[in-house]
């Protein structure tokens, strides 16, 4: 089996975040949601990967290499527009082959895994097998629509009147036999080539497809509410471990991560939190679910249920809380605020609240 992880997207709900780095390169719990993924993969034993990208190829080559480091071996593959899913499948056919292949959207965070879902189609082999979850709104989703085998019936992309509450979740294992679908298929009203299409492509012509329900946790990480959540819920599995320097008059609390090069003065910090390697964090107070970056200052500061990426500096801020704080940028007052904050704060940028 190999993989196909689509990372092309743009990222218009993560704005300003996606203005300067992919969003498939956020961080959650300081490892990029790609690394993420590619640790799922790798966890079913599949280590050819095919990454498609876009316009931030260059960005996203960088912070993966050739994916050694991981243990996985990447090929990267150019779409030279978002001409759909299905379209990803086609241009990467000669990595494909004929091989089986599970596809796998790289600003999906699964924490849980997918080795189950896995597991029931090998032990099928449907020429297609989705992943569906279910969704009190699924209108802005791919719906299915099953048997009651699990078998798919029918499959509607953003359904205005859903006959299901099973939504697709970005995650599909396929046979070769879905390159032939994807051959017959026409692109959408909005220009694209849809994969459910495909798929229903396939169901229409009396294949096997068939879906599992995914009862795990599941976050598309395209907003910023949805990546406080996320990184929320992975720091509850946090195991402690202090490589860097805490002083006497410091007190640590619950699950705390102190990389390596960190330093923690006169400061509290109540777990599960994660604080980046290089990173001085004084007369401060961390409450818990808190990942702060590699290289960041935060100085006489509190801030909890916040995120701040690499080189973001706090100062004098007393009350920040569900907050992402973007690469280096900083965060201060002009006198000691008490007062509650929560900011979405671009890379590079400098705001300062009022005291």
């Amino acid at each position: 089996m190999k993989a196909l992880v689509l990372a092309g997207g743009s990222g218009t709900r993560l704005r300003p975040f996606s203005y300067s780095m992919p969003k498939q390169l956020i961080p959650i719990a300081n490892r990029p949601v790609l690394e993420y993924v590619l640790g799922n993969i790798l966890d079913l034993g599949v280590t050819e990967v095919g990454v498609i990208v876009g316009d931030r190829a260059q960005e996203i080559q960088q912070a993966l290499g050739d994916g050694s480091r991981l243990g996985a071996r990447l090929t990267y593959i150019r779409q030279e527009a978002p001409l759909g899913l299905a379209h990803t499948v086609a241009i990467a056919r000669d990595f494909l082959g004929d091989d089986d292949f599970v596809m796998y959207l790289g600003d999906n965070m699964l924490p849980d895994g997918i080795a189950g879902i896995a597991e029931e189609f090998a032990a099928h082999r449907p020429a297609a097998h989705v992943v569906v979850y279910k969704v009190p709104d699924p209108r802005a989703f791919g719906v299915a629509e099953l048997g009651p085998g699990g078998e798919v019936l029918r499959l509607v992309e953003k359904p205005e009147r859903p006959r299901s509450d099973l939504a697709l979740m970005g995650v599909y294992f396929f046979t070769a036999a879905i390159h032939e679908a994807v051959r017959s298929i026409r692109p959408s009203a909005r220009g694209e080539l849809e994969i459910t299409d495909a798929v229903q492509w396939l169901v229409s012509t009396g294949a096997d497809v068939r879906a599992g329900q995914y009862q795990g946790y599941w976050k598309d990480t395209g907003n910023v509410e949805d990546l406080l959540d996320c990184n929320q819920h992975v720091l509850e599995s946090l195991r402690p471990a202090l490589h860097g320097e805490i002083d006497g008059a410091s007190v640590l609390a619950g699950p705390v991560v102190v990389e390596e090069g960190a330093r923690v003065v006169r400061s509290r910090i109540e777990g599960p939190v994660i604080i980046g390697a290089g990173t001085v964090v004084e007369d401060s107070h961390i409450g818990p679910h808190t990942s702060i970056g590699r290289a960041c200052t935060v100085t006489g500061s509190r801030l909890e249920y916040s995120i701040a990426l690499d080189g973001a500096s706090v100062t004098g801020v007393q009350g920040l809380r569900s907050s992402v704080i973007g690469r280096s940028a900083s965060v201060g007052t002009s006198g000691q605020s008490t007062d509650r904050y929560r900011l979405v704060v671009g890379d590079h940028t400098r705001v300062e609240v009022a005291a």
